[in-house]
């Protein structure tokens, strides 16, 4: 596979799961990093926004191929760490870390939206499938995330008997569906065990994706911050920062943008314009312009206010002129599933009814929708939150119930 970019991630790569399973220890033994870095995600020990970390794969050029792939963390001097060959550098990933509690589902989707592949995580140590295991893979059907990898973790903590019992468990769970022939590698995340050939596998199952970088670019916007530190003196602030994927074409710095549908005014959401002042790539690297797939940041000279706390998050990047419309009221389709999804108990779908409020993500666009019109299998919705979006987009459709908002369906704009 060829190197695409230099600089900056070519794909996104999910890793979902049902919450404890391993995905953040996973993400942080390939990469050097812990994605969970907010105070409310450290003092409760789970993963509560997007996650994000980036890497390189190598290849030993000396080593066997079953030994040969790692990561730029888990090198030394850019030498193999087995043999101290040389290394071969294949191509920078990132990885969108996905919160796996059953009350995040919406968080989980917004991440969904943005990867080329995914990882699903299932602790060998508990049944298969958790509920938010089953739910996680239908958000990855449901968004058409089609390449998938199904990671066996914590191998450490059973016998291979065990082993061998659950991995028929996942074979059963998988029967039927998107992932019904994806591979399956047993690992241990904490002690790093059979990590080469999952970073092989990565490899040779999820190939970077060909997109239109000619095209108008479009960016979804996950994360918004302000990275000023208190006590920065007004003449030193740097201005909002805006976090996501680019999903077509491509962005310079100098470029003038366009945000959708923007920042609540008295008046509703208003478009918010800005020019790009810089571009950064997950791995930290300073870039003249970003291609789509992995995570950049996106400086601005936009007041900080206006980015911090992920306010920004669910908007759509793109240029003057150029933007998808902006929806306040929808008329959709649904496609409901038989059963309510992350539940233990067996519930079956009931008939949508109208003044229902429904979760529903557009991309990374989570919103609520309240039904206003039943029209033969169509329902009209009127949303709280205006979003971004093209015809013939994915949407993911939750209901509430028993407090918690689940997955039930989705549609298409």
């Amino acid at each position: 596979m060829t190197r695409k970019y230099e600089g900056q991630s070519e794909i996104s790569i999910g890793t979902l799961g049902h919450v404890d399973h391993g995905k953040t220890t996973l993400v942080s033994y390939l990469t050097g990093e812990w994605t969970d870095r907010h105070s409310d995600e450290i003092r409760r020990g789970i993963s509560i926004r997007l996650g994000y970390a980036a890497t390189t794969l190598l290849k030993c050029k000396s080593c066997p191929d079953l030994e040969a792939y790692t990561t730029s963390h888990l090198t030394k001097d850019g030498k193999c760490g087995k043999c101290g060959g040389d290394l071969e550098v294949l191509r920078e990933i990132s990885f969108v870390d996905s919160p796996g509690h059953e009350s995040l589902m919406a968080t989980c989707l917004s991440g969904a939206s943005l990867m080329d592949g995914a990882i699903l995580v299932i602790a060998a140590n508990e049944p298969c499938p958790m509920p938010q295991t089953s739910e996680h893979l239908h958000a990855l059907e449901i968004v058409g995330v089609k390449n998938i990898i199904l990671v066996q973790n914590k191998i450490e903590l059973v016998t291979k008997e065990q082993a061998k019992k659950h991995y028929k468990q996942i074979k059963d769970f998988v029967k039927g569906t998107t992932a019904e022939n994806a591979p399956i590698i047993p690992v241990s995340a904490i002690f790093g065990a059979n990590t080469d050939l999952l970073i092989q596998t990565i490899q040779e199952v999820m190939p970077t994706p060909n997109r239109d970088s000619t095209a108008a670019p479009k960016m979804f916007v996950a994360r918004s911050f302000d990275i000023n530190k208190p006590g920065t003196l007004p003449m030193n602030m740097r201005g909002g920062v805006i976090g996501g994927s680019i999903v077509q074409g491509r962005l310079r710095i100098g470029d003038e943008i366009e945000i959708a549908p923007g920042a609540k005014s008295e008046k509703g959401f208003k478009p918010i314009k800005a020019k790009v002042s810089s571009l950064l790539s997950g791995s930290g690297n300073s870039l003249q312009e970003a291609y789509p797939g992995g995570l950049i940041g996106v400086g601005t000279a936009l007041d900080p206010a206006s980015t911090r706390a992920d306010r920004l998050v669910g908007n759509v990047v793109g240029k003057v002129g150029k933007m998808p419309k902006i929806y306040d009221k929808i008329m959709i389709t649904p496609i409901l599933m038989q059963r309510v999804v992350g539940m233990e108990s067996k519930k079956e779908v009931e008939n949508l009814k109208l003044n229902e409020p429904m979760m529903l993500v557009v991309g990374t666009a989570p919103t609520v929708g309240v039904i206003t019109r039943l029209h033969g299998d169509e329902i009209e919705l009127t949303l709280k939150r205006p979003v971004a979006a093209e015809k013939g987009q994915r949407i993911a459709i939750g209901r509430r119930v028993e407090n918690k908002w689940r997955l039930i369906g989705y549609a298409e704009i």
